[in-house]
């Protein structure tokens, strides 16, 4: 069972950065993609980042320039880097690690305020 636990949120003014971290343990039965999500108060769970096994990364256009994804294979963690945070980012940061099969971390809050 793989597990994921992430870290790192918090409340900061626009324009201000924070660092997500997501660490995760446990069989991935092979290769895995990764990636963070977020979900905005009343709005639906969207993808932010992905880094994809292969070295592919893809972000939301709302994000290019912003947020950095690294992945870590080695030390088992995920990054993404928040730069230039806005008001628009706020919500809760979800982890998922997805090959064989698809795992989600609980997530972490990130409050951006003006």
């Amino acid at each position: 069972q793989v597990q994921l636990v992430e870290s790192g949120g918090g409340v900061v003014q626009a324009g201000g950065s924070l660092r997500l971290s997501c660490a995760h343990s446990g069989n991935t039965e092979g290769p895995y993609n990764a990636g963070w999500y977020r979900r905005a108060p009343g709005q639906e769970r969207e993808w932010v980042a992905q880094a994809i096994d292969g070295g592919a990364i893809n972000y939301i256009d709302s994000v290019k320039g912003r947020f950095i994804i690294s992945r870590d294979d080695a030390s088992r963690t995920v990054t993404l880097q928040m730069n230039s945070l806005r008001l628009e980012d706020t919500g809760r940061y979800f982890c998922r690690i997805w090959g064989l099969r698809d795992w989600w971390g609980r997530g972490t809050q990130v409050t951006v305020s003006s």
